[in-house]
């Protein structure tokens, strides 16, 4: 995407993925309470700079993808998941999210992994469109499996061969 730049984090970038993070908090896409504070550290030891690739859009970071291992299994290992997804709100609609998760897409190869799956909430209409532009394919439902605002939520497992 023009002016969007993908690299990979580094810890000088936890102050303000921390800030992204705490300014995208919506339940449209996420099962835990706000953050407060006082705040806990964006990176930990499960997930840290290694795992996430950002987007500075025009200079200014704009979003993260975060990726990791489905489990600890080794027999799993071929196989990597888009643990969190997030974009600034000023640089929504101008392709940061696709650019992000292209280049997870291309990094879970250069890993060697032979497949890409994640989980979103059924009722983030625009995440679910993005993933299925991308060749993300609906492969499970767990039905009302988060309780949010009020209402049952499903969550979505899709996935793609790499």
């Amino acid at each position: 995407m023009p002016g969007t730049h993908i690299r990979h984090a580094t810890l000088d970038d936890e102050d303000a993925l921390g800030r992204l993070d705490r300014a995208t908090w919506s339940t449209l896409h996420a099962v835990t309470p706000p953050p407060r504070e006082p705040y806990e550290p964006f990176f930990t030891p499960r997930s840290g700079p290694r795992d996430h690739l950002v987007a500075e859009l025009d200079g200014r970071l704009a979003g993260y993808i975060r990726l990791g291992l489905p489990t600890d299994v080794a027999s799993n290992a071929h196989v990597r998941q888009i643990r969190g997804l997030a974009v600034a709100e000023e640089a929504r609609g101008r392709g940061v999210g696709r650019a992000l998760l292209r280049a997870a897409v291309e990094e879970a190869r250069r890993q060697g992994a032979r497949r890409i799956s994640l989980r979103v909430l059924g009722h983030n209409t625009p995440a679910r469109k993005l993933y299925e532009s991308e060749g993300f394919v609906v492969e499970g439902v767990q039905p009302g499996e988060f309780h949010l605002d009020g209402a049952y939520v499903d969550d979505v497992l899709m996935g793609r061969p790499l």
